[in-house]
Parts: structure tokens; sequence; C-alpha cells
């Protein structure tokens, strides 16, 4: 067998990245070793996204450049993984003739036999089955952050009309309760403080009898562990059960990540999102009830199929209303294979792109009221590490997820500490004052 060096780049969501990790694993267990830049390997792994339009285009592009060193280098593999493979498959290889190999998100446990077999037969290899059991853990031997993704559910049942996702990656299963505890208790002995739990929608999480909030009351008692996170929440999902979890257990930080997509009742109707603005209105003040100054965060999507005028000035109305914390903000572009691409796309691009111009200016607008009113209040942060722009200052987040920054003297990466905010920018939080140990 032909050990080879491999370099995975990744494009996409968080649940990407930890499958790139899983990969990683993979191929280290049979003898494969990570290179540390693309240049230096004979294999490379395009790890993909389909969500939307402009994300397979980034990967196209890398692709073609890619391609263009193979004719110099016969030896070197190049390997498509991820959703956008699972979506083309075999078009992949009919149209970029120098794809070695094609594998989607349940097939990543054959990577090695494919890799090995490469090395002998050169036609391109294409491995697109589902498997609604396929999950996996991700423990590797080494982890070098003080933040780790753990997946806990794969797939989605919503079927929201613009979503590629359950196409791609399957149906909903959730991994056993006791799988994730193990990872997690892993990940802290390797020096992780901060775990965030992965899914299409975390709140629909079921193994057995335990749901949402029963994970988060269970990661909640891993020893060592400082902080939780969660992403995505559907709001259609949200019990008041996992509000109170955030509420009452101290690892759990306030920070909600709620997708809207829009103010429209209409147009949430037309996305099969299985709620109206007034639902998620009371979800939102039912969380901030019980969670003061919790952080609410979003997806915004203009451009719907349909979308009018007065669909969108309700989007912005919203955004007003609820003043989110950040958003994810994007045009819509079609998904072949979704009930939303066969919907007249009436929304001229001009126009998608004034409209979300006014979304992103708004929201920066909410973000930049917000980061002022913390000036001269203390928060806690989980120091990151050093900082790759300023020598001498750390990088870490607060519990409501702002990025902070603060001086290095007599702190260390993965320590937890309370600091003044002394300035603020749109996008950082400065803290160059007294710093403190959390409890101290």
């Amino acid at each position: 067998m032909i050990k080879r060096r491999f370099y995975i780049e990744t494009y996409g969501c968080q649940m990407n990245i930890y499958d790139s990790g899983v990969i990683s694993e993979i191929l280290t267990g049979q003898g494969h070793e990570p290179a540390d830049c693309a240049a230096e390997a004979d294999l490379i792994l395009i790890n993909t996204c389909s969500v939307r339009d402009r994300a397979e285009r980034k990967v196209l592009t890398r692709l073609s450049e890619i391609s263009a060193t193979k004719k110099g280098r016969p030896d070197l593999l190049l390997g498509v993984v991820g959703c956008m493979a699972q979506r083309l498959g075999k078009k992949l290889t009919e149209t970029w003739m120098k794809i070695d190999l094609v594998v989607g998100p349940d097939s990543y446990d054959t990577l090695g036999g494919i890799i090995t077999g490469l090395t002998v037969e050169r036609d391109p290899v294409v491995e697109t089955t589902q498997d609604s059991e396929c999950m996996y853990a991700h423990r590797p031997k080494t982890f070098d952050s003080v933040s780790a993704f753990v997946t806990i559910m794969r797939g989605c049942d919503n079927f929201c009309s613009y979503c590629i996702v359950p196409y791609v990656r399957g149906r909903e299963r959730s991994r056993p309760l006791g799988d994730i505890i193990k990872e997690i208790k892993h990940l802290v002995e390797l020096g992780v403080k901060e775990a965030t739990l992965l899914g299409q929608n975390v709140n629909s999480y079921r193994d057995g009898k335990t749901g949402f909030a029963g994970l988060l009351e269970a990661v909640d008692a891993v020893e060592g562990l400082e902080r939780i996170r969660f992403t995505t929440s559907h709001p259609k999902d949200l019990a008041p059960g996992v509000i109170e979890r955030i509420r009452d257990l101290p690892g759990v930080c306030e920070h909600l990540h709620l997708p809207l997509q829009s103010g429209s009742d209409r147009i949430l109707a037309s996305m099969n999102r299985g709620y109206s603005y007034g639902d998620y209105r009371r979800i939102v003040n039912l969380a901030r009830s019980a969670i003061p100054g919790i952080a609410i965060t979003t997806d915004i999507m203009v451009g719907f199929p349909g979308e009018t005028r007065s669909d969108h000035e309700a989007t912005l109305r919203a955004m007003e209303e609820i003043a989110f914390e950040s958003a994810f903000m994007f045009k819509y572009s079609a998904r072949e294979g979704t009930h939303a691409a066969g919907l007249t796309d009436d929304v001229e691009e001009a126009e998608k792109v004034a409209r979300l111009g006014q979304v992103i200016e708004l929201e920066n607008s909410i973000i930049d009221t917000k980061k002022q009113a913390l000036l001269g209040k203390e928060v806690e942060i989980l120091v990151e590490g050093e900082s790759r722009r300023e020598s001498g200052f750390l990088i870490g987040r607060t519990r409501k997820n702002w990025l902070a920054k603060l001086p290095q003297k007599g702190v260390s990466k993965g320590e937890v500490v309370v600091a003044e905010v002394t300035g603020v920018t749109r996008w950082m939080i400065s803290c160059d004052g007294s710093v403190r140990k959390a409890g101290a």
C-alpha cells in the first residue's frame, strides 16, 4: 500500500469542518500523513458545500487551479468530498476529467480503500451511496484548539423548499448520547474548553427518551468543559425546556442562533418553514424574558421567488424589532432538486443585490449600537490563542460569541477571564484594561 500525504481544503459550514477532522482521522489511521499545504501533498481533498450557488462556484474555481497543476504532477490525486460531491456525483468526473474520486458524506469510511485502489487503477471512482445509519465520531490524537465542534446528529427532515441539505445529507438521525459524551470527554482531555454541538436542527435530537434538553444536561456535567454552544435551532421545534437549560446550566452560553429567513408570513409559508413571524417573535420574547441579555443571532434570505417589495420591508421591520446581535445574510439562489427550484425566480438579480445591501446596512447599524453599549462593562472571555494581527495580544470570545482581544500579560490560552470593554469596532471588542481570572 502506498502511503500518501494528504491535504484537505474545507468549504462551508461547521459540520464540514467537523467532517474534515473525521476524514483526517480516517486517513491517518490507515497510515497516510497530513501535509502542511496543498503544494506538499500528493492527495488533495476538497470538502464541499452545496447550500448556495456561490459556494459551488468557489469550489469549481479551485478545482480548475489544482487540475492545472496535475499536468506536471501525474501522481497527484484530486478528490471532491461532501455535499457537492453527493449532489453532482458522476457529473464532476464527466466535466472535470482530472478528478480522481468523488465521495459523499455517508461514504467517508470507504476513502482508504478507494485511495489504495487508485494507486493501481486510475479510473475515477464515485461513491455517493446514502446510509441512513451512518454516524461518525471524531477522536483525534492531538487537538490544538480550545474550542471544538461536535456533531450530535446528521441529516434533516424539514425539507425547507429552498434547502438542498435533506437531499445531500439524508434524513435525520441522532448519535447515541453515550457516544457524544465519550467524544467530548476525549476532547477535554486534549485541552478543549468549549464544545459547539452541531445539527441541522438540534432541537430534534433524540436518543431514546433523551431529547436535546437532556443532552445539554449531560454535556454540562462533563468535568473540565467550560462552555457549551449549539447550532442550529429550528424555530418551530424550540421547546421551552431548552430555553430553561440555557438559563439554568452554568456551561451553556447565553446565545441562541435562531434562523428567521424572512419577516413575511407569505414567504415563510412558501419556504415551508413551519412558523409565522408572530410565532418567531413569541419565541424570542420567551427567551429574552427568561434570560435577560441573551444574544439572538439569525439567518436572513432575500430575493426568494415571489418576494415583493412589501415582503422585503416586512423583513426589515422584523430586523429592527428584534435587533439581532449578528446575522448571516445572503440572496436566494436556486438549488437543483429542491421544491423552490421549480418556482419562478422572479426577483431580478440587481434587485436581490439591492435588498441584500439594505439588510446588511441595517444589521451593521444594529451591531454598532449594541457594541457601543458594551463600553465600560465587564465581559467573560474564553482565551483562544494569540492574535495573528497584533503582537502582544490574545484573541477570545465572550459567552455571547463576540470576538474580543486583550493584552497577553499574565493570561494564557484556554483560560476564562473577566475584562472591562475599553473599545469596540463592528467585529471586535477591545479589553485593554485590567483582566482577572473568572471567579477570582
